[in-house]
């Protein structure tokens, strides 16, 4: 499977690049793409600046369709991705679970999107798609409906439970992301 990072957001309500900011003393961006590569055959950052990641070893694209938002990255890393699946997560994740992504991984036979499903809603940014979802996603990019979950109908769809969630997350973290300097000052040390 590819790991995909999106990483190219415009960061308007951070005012920097979250990629970059430091959780723990580690840049995000350097956490995430560490452990993708433990656990991903290829890791993929799409970003609109790539110049800023030389210093990944990753594969650095930037979008196929640029402001097509967080469904235009995702549709750029599949099309990179050089294994039947992907793995995409946003870079402002800082405490994504390997043992919940190799759970992941497992589940893809039969299916075409797995996605986490807690009791506050579907985490597409945080899910696992085939490739053959790309013509339905560039479908609805080129008329403009962006919506990430507007592709899920008619594909084989895995919904994981809170149940299953909650055995590897039990604190409830595994999802949180870093949209806003308050986010950040209120992220709980590992």
């Amino acid at each position: 499977m590819t790991g995909v990072i999106l990483s190219g957001g415009r960061n308007r309500r951070m005012g920097e690049n979250k990629a970059f900011l430091a959780v723990d003393g580690e840049r995000l961006i350097d956490r995430i793409v560490r452990l993708f590569r433990a656990v991903f055959k290829e890791v993929i950052i799409v970003t609109s600046s790539p110049l800023s990641y030389l210093d990944q070893e990753a594969v650095i694209v930037t979008d196929i369709l640029p402001e097509k938002g967080a469904l235009g990255g995702i549709y750029t890393g599949l099309f990179y991705a050089t294994e039947e699946h992907a793995f995409i997560a946003a870079c402002d994740m800082p405490f994504l679970n390997r043992a919940f992504l190799e759970y992941m991984v497992r589940q893809t036979v039969g299916y075409d999107i797995i996605v986490p499903a807690p009791p506050d809603g579907l985490q597409p940014l945080h899910a696992v798609y085939a490739r053959r979802c790309l013509p339905v996603i560039r479908g609805l990019i080129e008329r403009d409906r962006l919506k990430i979950t507007g592709f899920y109908p008619g594909h084989r769809l895995l919904t994981i439970s809170p149940e299953v969630i909650r055995s590897f997350d039990s604190e409830g973290r595994m999802f949180m992301n870093v949209n806003t300097p308050e986010d950040l000052r209120s992220l709980p040390s590992r």
